[in-house]
């Protein structure tokens, strides 16, 4: 069966610093506790597999990754698919006492599949994105053809978090500066979200271009909260050597939120993965080095 492909305007340029276009959901699929809205770029080409890229976060909705043309690139070779998570952005929940469980957000994805009509799909997992694959591809490796990990994590625990060691400084006027606010519980952790941001870039031209074009990306912190208490004591570690499909591990070399030994650590895991450094980049290095993040992405996917 064919699904309806959002018909995007290629003739106007798109610059790599510009954001995608803002654009309505190409549809929902409806579960018993929230309707997953879902967007489809590009149209499908025969015996190409589409991939899902999958936000981080958690409580983050898939807005933070479309904020330059990367993905429109990519989608011109393959279909791409983004989907907010249960109880972000486009997807709030219907039942707030749901689960946010990983067997939930697992399965979430493959319901998104499953009404895409996809047998196997590609999987790009972006920061909590990656922890997300990876317990899909633990869970139904059936479906998956190929796995990217971008700056991505195996386990909360698992995490080399570098900022306190290189952002004492900022960490420090962070705080001070929010306590001196009278800031509801809502309004300290978006403001704490945006604080973190500050800290994830490699280049400041960049970082200061990313904060002051981004808009409301559709951040939930009651759902962050939750998703983190529920994924307190997940470890996906021991799943990685049992993957027999190929995977490419992402890292920025300058990563402090997730520091290059977790990819390090994650790709020595995996029997015949490939490793990629992105040597002038943070966290977002599909934003940070959109040039090269197209080219690896596409040359590790192919074209079937």
């Amino acid at each position: 069966m064919k699904i309806a492909i959002l018909a995007l305007a290629f003739a106007v340029p798109v610059f790599a610093q510009t954001p995608m276009p803002v654009i309505p959901p190409s549809g929902h699929v409806h579960t018993p506790d929230v309707d997953l809205a879902y967007w489809v770029y590009g149209e499908p080409h025969p015996g190409v597999t589409p991939v899902f890229a999958v936000n981080g976060g958690p409580g983050l909705s898939h807005i933070y990754m479309v904020q330059n043309d990367t993905w429109l690139r990519i989608s011109t070779h393959r279909q791409v698919i983004f989907y907010d998570q249960r109880g972000d952005g486009a997807s709030p929940l219907k039942n707030s006492a749901a689960s946010q469980s990983m067997d939930t957000q697992v399965a979430d994805l493959d319901a998104v599949r499953d009404h895409l009509h996809f047998n196997t799909i590609d999987l790009c997992g972006d920061s909590f994105g990656g922890l997300l694959v990876i317990a899909y591809a633990a869970a139904h490796p059936e479906h998956v053809h190929k796995l990217i990990i971008s700056d991505g994590l195996p386990s909360r625990k698992a995490i080399v978090h570098l900022f306190p060691q290189v952002y004492p400084d900022k960490m420090e006027a962070f705080a001070a500066a929010n306590a001196s606010v009278h800031a509801s519980p809502e309004e300290a952790a978006k403001q704490g979200l945006l604080d973190h941001f500050r800290m994830l870039f490699y280049d400041e031209q960049k970082r200061d271009h990313y904060l002051a074009n981004v808009q409301d990306i559709g951040f939930s912190p009651a759902t962050g909260s939750a998703v983190n208490k529920a994924i307190a004591d997940l470890d996906l570690m021991p799943a990685l050597p049992k993957f027999n499909f190929p995977v490419l591990v992402i890292t920025g070399r300058y990563d402090m939120n997730v520091a290059p030994l977790t990819a390090w650590r994650m790709y020595k895991a995996i029997p015949g993965a490939k490793f990629e450094v992105f040597e002038k980049s943070g966290h977002l290095p599909s934003y940070e080095e959109p040039d090269k993040y197209v080219k690896v992405i596409d040359d590790f996917l192919g074209h079937d």
